[in-house]
Formats: structure tokens, sequence, C-alpha cells
């Protein structure tokens, strides 16, 4: 199982850099909008209901992903492993949108840029300026990067199919549901908390990766890791600060501050030293995502093919193997 995990990933990682999501019939669109019609039959203002809302949507992605696990034929483990990883990562279209935003605020194309932010992250930004704009670009930029990339591959290294439509499951109900509105105070913390659990390895590990790859940009790995380990606990988010902090370090630039949302106004910590990033940051920002993510690929690979499935116990009274020509671990068997 772990050749056919290890191609399936480095196949899906491929498909999102050449094709990025599906134009029709994204099956994360699909997973929203029966999200959406769950949510009105079972919304209530208090957690059990958000906690049943998420078991039920979690548990669901996680069992089909197991329907494919289960096959036998290593030709549909590769091609499932593939089009799960394809359907789940969004680096491509993160680059996109970063770049789109980074050209605009070149041009100095203000309601462009205000127009294309929406698609990166929930600030309101119509009371955004053009240093607004970069900086919330640059820190979504690197927010996703860990959600979209790093996340996803991590996941599906360690738990195949069912890793990568689990953890999509539950970072999408995240972004519907997990806020601070009065609405989803209460009905959206399971699906807040654990989405925290599930991103606590894979946000550190993005993390780590940026300081690797903070050469890509021009960027001082020394500086990144320090912004790092200095800054990162003073985020809201025990996840978001850590890559962003890592991104700030890596770009020699200071993030964070007043930060508005639809349900309400936040003022962020500083993260990182210098000035505040500008148009030419953004695209920076694009980078070191893009580099980021290939060497997630490239661990992610190496995760799986290190990975194992144990063999089988002698049976009772059978005579012990003691070398490896009697006995040796079955190669693509499924992992228990």
């Amino acid at each position: 199982m772990s050749a056919s995990r290890a191609f399936g990933l480095l196949l899906g990682v491929a498909a999102d850099a050449a094709f990025g999501d599906p134009r029709r019939w994204h099956p994360v669109a699909g997973f929203g909008q029966v999200a959406q019609r769950l949510e009105r039959v079972v919304h209530r203002d208090h957690r059990g209901a958000g906690v049943l809302y998420t078991a039920v949507l979690a548990g669901g992605a996680v069992g089909l992903g197991v329907v494919v696990e289960r096959s036998r034929n290593p030709i549909v483990r590769i091609v499932g492993t593939a089009v799960a990883t394809w359907v789940v990562l969004g680096g491509r279209s993160l680059a996109s949108e970063g770049w789109a935003i980074g050209a605009r605020l070149s041009a100095d194309d203000i309601a462009g840029a205000r127009e294309r932010l929406p698609n990166l992250c929930g600030r309101d930004p119509s009371t955004l300026d053009s240093a607004g704009l970069a900086r919330a670009t640059v820190e979504s930029v690197a927010e996703n990067t860990s959600d979209a990339v790093v996340a996803p591959l991590l996941w599906g290294a360690v738990a195949g199919v069912p890793g990568l439509l689990g953890y999509r499951a539950i970072n999408t109900m995240d972004a519907m549901v997990g806020h601070k509105s009065p609405r989803y105070l209460r009905f959206g913390w399971a699906s807040a908390r654990l989405d925290d659990v599930a991103n606590l390895v894979p946000a550190r590990l993005a993390a780590a990766l940026t300081v690797v790859a903070a050469p890509a940009v021009k960027g001082d790995r020394q500086r990144a890791r320090e912004a790092w380990k200095r800054d990162a606990g003073a985020h809201p988010s025990p996840n978001a600060g850590q890559v962003e902090a890592a991104f700030a370090g890596a770009l020699g630039v200071q993030l964070g501050g007043r930060t508005e949302y639809s349900y309400g106004v936040e003022d962020r910590p500083v993260l990182g030293e210098g000035r505040a990033p500008d148009a030419t940051d953004v695209a920076r920002a694009v980078t070191l995502s893009r580099a980021v993510g290939l060497l997630t690929a490239g661990l992610a690979a190496l995760i799986t093919m290190k990975r194992r499935a144990p063999g089988p116990r002698p049976r009772r009274g059978s005579p012990t193997p003691t070398s490896a020509a009697s006995w040796s671990p079955r190669r693509g068997s499924r992992r228990a």
C-alpha cells in the first residue's frame, strides 16, 4: 500500500499544479451544500447540536475514504488517492488568487484587489487600503499554505484517503460554521475545536518548512526561526500564528494588528519585525507558499514509503520465524 499511496499523492499534487480546482461539480462544493442542508435541520444554539453536525459530516467523509482504502486493486487505490488529493488540495488556486491580488495592488487597482480578497479570507475589504490589502493577503496565503496544502498532504501520508477526505471535511466545516458570530459561537464550537486538533501538527510542520524555504524568497532562515519561536504563541489561533509568524520572519515584514471581520474587530498581536508588506511581498509570499508545498509533497511521499503494514502474527503452535528468508511483512497488505 505504501508505494501506491505515495504514487497517488504525487499524482494528485501534479494534477492540482496542472489544473487547479475542478471547474465544475467540485466535490468540496458538493460537500458544502450537504453541510448547509444538514445545518438547516440540526442547528440549535448549543454545542450538542454542533457536535452532532460535526460527527455526521466528518464521519461520512472518513467512511467514504475507507471504502476506497479497502480495495485490494492497487490501480483503484492509486487513482482513488490521486483524485482525493487533487480535489482537497488548494495550492494552485491559492497561488492564483495571491498573484491576482498582488498584480492589482502593483497597478494601484484597489477596487480590483478588494473584489478578489473575499476569495482568500473573510475580512471586510471595503475598510482596507493598499497596505491593509497586502497584509491581509500575505497572512491569508500563509495560513492557507498550512490549511490547504501542508495539512491535507500530511493527513494523506499518514491516513490515506480517509485522512484526506476527513481533513477536508473538518476544515470546510470550520470555514462554514467555526466563527465567533452569534449564530455559530456555540453551534460551531465542535467544528472549530476539531479543526484546531487536526491542524496542530501540520501547522508546526508548515512553519518549520517555511524556515527551510526562506532562501527561496531571499529570506533569512534564522530570522524566520526567531519570529516563529518568539511570536507564534501570541496569536489567538493555536495554529495560524505558527505559519504566519514564520512567513513574517522569512519575508522580513511585520504582520498582525487591527483585523476587521463581518462579525467584529480583532486586535491581533504583531508578528515579525520590519516594514509593512506591500505588493511585492504578496508575490514573494506566493513563491514561498509554492516552495513549502513542494517540500511537503516530497516529505509526504517519503513518509508514506517509510510506512510498512504490519505482517501477520504466527499462528499459535507454529514455529517462530528466525530469519528474513523464512518470513517477511506482506507488501501491499492493508494497514489495520
